[in-house]
């Protein structure tokens, strides 16, 4: 992907046009591309949306189901999350290893090939006959579901610079709409069906998702120094860009804490909500994940505050937010309701945060920006295994007070972290980053500064 150039001026800005600097109008030898002027087709968006929602459910359809599938493969309530685990590292393993796909590869091909492999992954899920089997298939759906990161990338390149944000909030709100969907719909087919025909319902929809992309998503090529990359060098200036800006650490490890403490949740509640006094089925399990919708609204307001430059303030809210959730969560043995009031707060918080630092990271590089989306959502995933792994073992330690007490520390640790972070890391601080453009024989990319006030 090259870097994309304002519509005004004819200049190219590092940044994706948040910065003061003007670039000449004519592109590098590396930057061969030519800019995004337009928006894209006006169903493309939509699309990706929810074929994002669509890839990332098939990650958290297991939370609801966890106490059945316990009893179905004998699995001891305090290993109940490693269900969850084994899906997050796999997902953790293709941000590293596909997710940088996307600058080296043509995005048609790369995105309707994982999603293909992904609908693969769900029926040997769905077909699983033992405990081993189903742990490696979902493992499998972990590492393909990532393709979900490659389209948010997609979505930010495909789109000007001044409605970025507006685009990544759109394509975040489907992920967030896809997760709460699916332990609703886990719920519903697994009292219907039985737990096996949700993972195979979901091939049948991402395969037909992929034959939709296949048909509208355009071609993408990558900058000419990209192209001259191994896949080698090109995973390691992941790590590269990482080591090198601030911004990028201390939003990765914002993400980290924050998907913990979403993770305690939703990996952990199905366990009280399964037992007394409560009892419930499946579906009201799933359903309960509703709650929290107005995460998705939290998606596009976020996206909105971040083009009008409250990047900011849009975090400190958030994570405010996301410490009292679970105040109301510490009593879902006495009150649903205030299960459903603290469940709301929490997504609305998380959701929030993560439009924010997915908007701010890829400002950073955006000729980079499959690279960076995939390094950053690797804190997310491990904070998501930490969660789910963490919870069930404070489940079957001291019960649901154990739980609460983990996700409000993990709660307040990324509070903390932003307090005292929050004037690090600005665009712009760092000498010439070399990446894979910047092979022996090119130039490397100049420092932009967006100038002063500028948000972390």
């Amino acid at each position: 992907m090259a870097i994309e150039c304002s519509d005004a001026g004819g200049g190219c800005d590092g940044t994706g046009g948040t910065g003061g600097h003007q670039a000449p109008a004519t592109t590098s030898a590396r930057d061969a591309s030519p800019p995004v002027h337009a928006s894209p087709p006006a169903r493309l968006v939509p699309l990706l949306a929810l074929a994002c929602g669509s890839s990332v459910a098939t990650v958290y359809f297991a939370q609801p189901l966890l106490v059945t599938l316990g009893e179905r493969f004998a699995v001891g309530s305090g290993l109940l999350g490693v269900i969850v685990t084994v899906t997050q590292l796999g997902y953790a393993l293709g941000l590293l290893t596909l997710v940088p796909l996307g600058d080296l590869l043509d995005r048609r091909g790369l995105v309707t090939g994982q999603l293909g492999l992904l609908a693969l992954a769900l029926l040997a899920a769905g077909l699983a006959p033992g405990v081993a089997a189903l742990r490696g298939a979902l493992a499998m759906v972990g590492l393909l579901a990532v393709v979900a990161q490659t389209m948010v990338a997609a979505a930010a390149a495909l789109t000007p610079p001044a409605r970025r944000g507006r685009a990544v909030g759109t394509v975040t709100g489907g992920i967030v709409t896809g997760i709460l969907l699916a332990r609703a719909a886990a719920g519903v087919l697994a009292d219907l069906a039985g737990w096996r025909a949700v993972y195979l319902a979901s091939a049948g929809v991402i395969a037909v998702l992929a034959v939709s992309l296949r048909r509208l998503l355009p071609p993408g090529t990558p900058s000419a120094g990209v192209r001259e990359a191994s896949y080698g060098r090109l995973v390691a200036s992941t790590v590269t860009l990482f080591a090198r800006h601030p911004l990028l650490r201390i939003r990765g490890a914002l993400a980290l804490l924050v998907f913990a403490a979403f993770s305690t949740l939703w990996s952990g509640v199905a366990q009280p909500l399964s037992g007394p006094p409560w009892s419930l089925s499946h579906t009201a399990i799933g359903a309960f994940g509703l709650a929290g919708a107005a995460g998705a609204v939290a998606a596009g307001v976020a996206g909105r505050w971040n083009d009008r430059g409250l990047a900011q303030r849009t975090t400190g809210v958030g994570l405010a937010l996301l410490a009292l959730s679970w105040l109301p969560i510490a009593l879902t043995r006495q009150s649903l309701w205030a299960l459903a009031i603290g469940a709301v707060l929490l997504d609305f918080a998380v959701q929030a945060v993560h439009v924010t630092n997915q908007t701010l990271i890829h400002a950073v590089r955006p000729d980079a920006g499959s690279r960076i989306i995939g390094g950053y959502m690797v804190f997310y995933s491990v904070g998501s295994s930490l969660g789910a792994l963490g919870s069930s073992l404070a489940y079957a330690t001291a019960g649901w007070p154990a739980v609460t007490v983990l996700g409000a520390s993990f709660s307040l640790a990324a509070l903390l972290l932003w307090a005292t972070t929050r004037r690090m890391g600005l665009p712009g601080d760092n000498p010439a980053v070399e990446l894979p453009g910047s092979w022996p024989g090119s130039a490397p990319q100049e420092p932009r500064n967006p100038g002063p006030g500028a948000p972390v």
